[in-house]
């Protein structure tokens, strides 16, 4: 793994911007990757062992993923929002993890280790470069058991919602009257009133037919045998 600060100056380009919320998530995930025995979670042979649950959606949780490689298109990252400033590192191989939680002591504190510094934002960005874990950091050993349907690599589940038909992967359907449900139709979705567009109003390909009948459109788009491009 680079150094701390090299590997916060590329965070913070890939993030946007430094603040000390970067600041955070870069010494989260050094730690973090430390204790579960993983020294390049990036490489080819780590990657693969590397689960994350963040707790947060800010900067900290950017700096985390940068700096562990973890994805949520690889299903190494997982997403967890309870709005804590805390990630847990995983070892798919040994099975051992910690939890590392951003301390509330350590904002208090920015004073005592950046004392040069006036102004607030800057004071804070440059203690938490100098804080010592202990004082940053709260750690705690955890058991995480993660299930087949969560574990990185090809979809193993599938299912298809009784009611409108959507196919629903890794074990995410609701079993209602043992029928399989997606969450929308369960009534879990974050959205509501939705309203279908039509294929007229979805910029069509060029040389298919403007149709207001969506089944009519579908069969433009199907190969000689009957399988949708």
């Amino acid at each position: 793994m680079n150094d701390f600060d090299s590997l916060l100056a590329s965070s913070t380009k890939a993030h946007g911007h430094l603040c000390p919320g970067q600041v955070v998530g870069v010494r989260m995930a050094i730690l973090g990757c430390r204790l579960i025995g993983l020294n390049d979670p990036q490489s080819r042979s780590q990657i693969k062992k590397l689960i994350v649950y963040v707790e947060m959606d800010r900067c900290t949780a950017d700096a985390v993923a940068h700096v562990t490689g973890v994805k949520l298109g690889r299903r190494s990252l997982k997403f967890m929002d309870y709005g804590i400033m805390a990630a847990s590192f995983m070892n798919l191989a040994t099975g051992k993890a910690f939890r590392v939680v951003s301390t509330e002591e350590s904002r208090s504190l920015a004073s005592v280790y950046a004392p040069e510094i006036p102004e607030k934002y800057a004071q804070q960005l440059e203690a938490y470069k100098r804080m010592p874990d202990s004082v940053l950091f709260r750690v705690e050993e955890v058991e995480i058991d993660i299930c087949n349907a969560d574990l990185p690599g090809p979809t193993r589940y599938k299912a298809t919602c009784a009611r409108c038909g959507q196919v629903v992967r890794d074990r995410r359907e609701v079993m209602i009257d043992g029928r399989p449900y997606c969450a929308p139709c369960a009534g879990g979705a974050y959205f509501r009133n939705a309203r279908q567009v039509s294929p007229s109003a979805m910029n069509c390909p060029t040389g298919l037919p403007v149709t207001e009948d969506r089944e009519d459109w579908e069969s433009h788009l199907k190969s000689p045998s009957g399988v949708l491009h």
